[in-house]
């Protein structure tokens, strides 16, 4: 499987004014919907709609589609972790959110879309599952950010298997479609933090 991402995946300005946001949206609704796999470029251009040499001009490769949509959804927010970097929110309730689905159009449940990925392109070395991989590494630094916040001592460990939970956790709501289930792994997680926290149980 090719491991390399075009550098040329966006077109020059001008070239089908807005249709890669459009081409983005409709691989966004596909991808969610029936799989990676499943949607073929072809479908994605009807979708959109644009011309196959307009999709092909902004994006040469699935792949280059692929990532970018999953960097679309990183920088959105829209992930497990996007609730991390929320300053609006306190440290413990940023981590008790990370067990919230994440609000999408899609039905049924999704769980978290760089597992959904890293499954569709299993090859390690692939770049689509190599972009999944820094995307949940990511996600276990940004909450030993967090933890250290909340006077945590040995943030790694803890951030591994909060991190562990949440997965585990999107991933069996995707399997049951049940959007709530993540108050399981939360109940668990509370526990952990009450362990590996200073101070009265509950109360960072």
């Amino acid at each position: 499987m090719d491991s390399t991402v075009s550098t040329t995946a966006t077109a020059p300005r001008g070239r089908g004014r807005g249709g890669r946001e459009r081409i983005l949206s409709a691989a966004a609704r596909l991808f969610a919907t029936q799989g990676i796999g499943a949607t073929g470029m072809e479908q994605v251009a009807e979708e959109a709609p644009v011309s196959k040499r307009t999709l092909y001009a902004h994006f040469r490769t699935k792949n280059d589609l692929v990532i970018a949509h999953l960097q679309g959804l990183a920088r959105s927010g829209a992930t497990l972790e996007g609730v991390l970097t929320r300053e609006d929110l306190p440290p413990r309730e940023r981590i008790r959110r990370l067990f919230d689905q994440p609000v999408t159009e899609a039905a049924p449940v999704r769980g978290c879309p760089f597992i959904d990925a890293a499954a569709e392109f299993p090859d390690p070395d692939s770049a689509v599952h190599s972009y999944a991989r820094e995307q949940k590494l990511r996600m276990v630094r940004l909450i030993a950010a967090v933890v250290t916040e909340l006077g945590c001592q040995e943030p790694l460990p803890l951030a591994e298997q909060l991190a562990t939970l949440a997965d585990g956790a999107a991933s069996r709501a995707m399997v049951l479609d049940e959007a709530d289930y993540g108050r399981h792994a939360r109940a668990a997680a509370e526990i952990l933090l009450d362990r590996a926290l200073p101070g009265p149980p509950g109360k960072c």
